[in-house]
């Protein structure tokens, strides 16, 4: 029986190996494997449960822009190290950890682009740099792409998917960004240009705060966590139970924070009326 275990084991083992890597998908919400290639067809959403997977920002662009439309802005910006920062890495050495992972200058990318027949302007946070966090160039391409809207008087769409809210990395320079693009924000609204936000999963404390949290629109994905600070730590402070769904979607858009919560293939669709609808 022994002999016959070992056998079966190595048999076993044999034969998983012979599997490539990367033709699966776990979903992290209800265990069902999805073929990889299904997955992306479905746009990176689990068709059991209907969990959204997260994005790169390149991902989502192809997804709400008409192809070979986006054109994008402000490229070559990157942060300075202005506290210099200490700790078992140094912020230089995350700048570059964060680049060589993602392929990206920073957790922004701006440019603009059509939406169906409308022109806009376009911001999309990636949370792989950094959990997406907000320094002084994520504040300043988010700056100048609104200032493109208001100059060139067409929408402004912003896809924040940012758990890291401001980045304690640049201090004070960093929590500048929230007075910044927010003051952009209210020059469009003083100029009748529409702005649409879009909370994806996870959108929290200073980008909530600030530029997210601003849309004329507010447009967030299932199930995603939006909110200041996260559920634990307001629990371990009030040392009360927190309702079901917390700081969910669902429960934001119940609690009159949000506009719709809409899936993630009707996504560019919505936008669009609405933009027609605005313009």
């Amino acid at each position: 029986m022994r002999i016959f275990s070992k056998q079966f084991s190595y048999r076993s083992k044999k034969k998983k190996n012979n599997i490539p890597d990367g033709l699966w998908n776990k979903c992290p919400e209800c265990s069902h494997f999805i073929f990889h290639k299904t997955l992306t067809e479905n746009l990176k959403v689990c068709s059991k449960c209907g969990y959204h997977f997260p994005l790169t920002c390149w991902e989502r662009m192809e997804m709400l822009t008409n192809k070979d439309t986006f054109i994008e802005c402000e490229k070559g910006l990157t942060s300075l190290d202005p506290l210099k920062f200490k700790g078992p890495k140094t912020y230089e050495q995350k700048l570059k950890e964060a680049h060589a992972a993602t392929g990206l200058e920073e957790a922004v990318i701006v440019g603009r682009a059509v939406i169906d027949k409308t022109k806009s302007a376009l911001a999309i946070t990636d949370s792989r740099f950094i959990m997406g966090a907000m320094g002084s160039v994520v504040g300043e391409k988010i700056t100048r792409i609104a200032e493109v809207a208001l100059n060139k008087k067409i929408p402004l769409i912003v896809v924040s998917g940012s758990g890291g809210g401001a980045r304690m990395y640049e201090g004070m320079l960093s929590l500048m960004q929230m007075a910044k693009t927010s003051g952009v924000i209210s020059l469009l609204k003083k100029n009748n240009i529409p702005f649409i936000s879009v909370l994806t999963h996870p959108t929290m404390a200073g980008v909530l705060a600030s530029f997210a949290g601003l849309g004329d629109v507010t447009i967030a994905e299932p199930k995603a966590l939006i909110g200041f600070t996260g559920p634990r730590v307001i629990k371990q402070t009030l040392k009360q139970e927190l309702p079901e769904g917390f700081q969910t979607s669902e429960f934001n858009l119940e609690h009159g924070l949000i506009d719709m919560v809409v899936e993630r293939k009707k996504l560019k669709e919505t936008i669009s009326k609405i933009l027609e609808y605005l313009a």
